[in-house]
């Protein structure tokens, strides 16, 4: 069985060829084109994306073709993100994958972006399989799960206002840093020998309990307000230029412990060893390193923390195509008047 993805979500045309072998199943080619024009607007401009993808998506998907040396005749099905993310991105994917199956006659299979970065650890290590807990933290999504099996998905907790990777723009936005912020401040939080200011580990104390509604929940407008104060008293004092790296290590050094406590929360309360991080901010090292050192101390030495290596963080295709294979296994198939959500509930 092989299998096409497409993803069109937000920024990044992507198309991947994702072939089964047996129970296996094996990335023969990945190709992701990110538009770089975004930095100009510190964003994403959803109109500007919606007509990168209409110039790329073509070329994309012959690329990943030839890479993975098939033809269009050997494509099995297509599997393309329909929803969460930008709806005019969304489109130019659904509608160049529902027109491609419907001239070769084979399945087009609607995957939510979700459930697709749950996939995508498995790409890369045959052992980020359920059941596991999950973490996953990109520029649009924070959120918590148990996952059972594959196609059951329990929403544990999520962020209540700023999701972790867009707390990392707009703090690198304060820090004059470019967009996206997160692999900047990263770097820049590696310069500093320690943080000098402990900011707030929002929605995280000791009195929190199982039941309580923001035992798993996040929040980061608190914290992202606390470094907004931070920064101007440094501006102030004419000191920013030589702090900066201490902020972003201090900033960082808070987001992480509240997501790395969340985590390993959720992993032992539903007794699990495994822990799968997902999406674009699991790519941060030290996230990674605080969950691994957390689930070692408090699940357990034989625990595992998965995390996907950068071209299978960011939104990619081979997730996408991966998880269609899964559904595809289930007997799933989508109608040709199969639609993009810009929200598409997971649990």
């Amino acid at each position: 069985m092989i299998v096409l993805g497409i993803e069109s979500s937000c920024d990044e045309t992507s198309a991947a060829v994702v072939s089964a072998r047996g129970e296996d199943a094996a990335l023969d080619s990945l190709v992701i084109l990110s538009q770089d024009v975004h930095t100009i607007f510190g964003g994403v401009v959803p109109e500007i994306a919606s007509r990168a993808h209409l110039a790329a998506i073509a070329p994309v998907v012959k690329r990943a073709l030839e890479e993975a040396h098939v033809e269009l005749d050997d494509i099995d099905a297509i599997g393309v993100t329909n929803g969460p993310g930008l709806v005019g991105a969304l489109l130019v994917g659904v509608s160049f994958a529902k027109s491609l199956a419907a001239s070769l006659e084979i399945p087009v299979i609607g995957v939510n972006h979700l459930e697709g970065h749950l996939f995508a650890t498995a790409l890369e290590d045959p052992e980020a399989v359920p059941p596991f807990t999950a973490l996953l933290v990109s520029g649009g999504h924070t959120m918590l799960l148990d996952v059972p099996a594959w196609g059951e998905y329990v929403l544990l907790g999520s962020t209540r206002d700023d999701a972790a990777g867009e707390a990392f723009d707009k703090v690198a936005k304060l820090l004059g840093l470019p967009y996206p912020g997160g692999r900047h401040i990263e770097a820049l939080a590696k310069e500093s020998s320690g943080a000098t200011i402990r900011f707030p580990r929002p929605m995280l104390h000791g009195g929190q309990r199982p039941g309580d509604a923001d035992y798993y929940d996040v929040s980061f407008s608190g914290l992202k307000t606390a470094m907004l104060h931070a920064v101007r008293h440094a501006e102030a004092r004419g000191t920013l230029d030589a702090e900066r790296a201490q902020l972003a290590r201090s900033f960082q050094d808070a987001l992480v412990e509240t997501l790395a406590a969340k985590t390993v929360r959720a992993a032992v309360e539903h007794r699990r060893t495994r822990v799968v991080l997902g999406g674009g901010v699991a790519c941060n090292q030290a996230l990674v390193s605080a969950v691994r050192d957390r689930v070692r101390a408090q699940v357990g030495t034989d625990a595992k923390v998965f995390a996907p290596g950068v071209r299978l963080a960011t939104d990619n295709a081979a997730m996408i195509a991966r998880a269609a294979l899964f559904h595809l296994g289930r007997g799933e198939r989508s109608e040709l008047s199969l639609n993009a959500f810009s929200s598409m509930p997971l649990a």
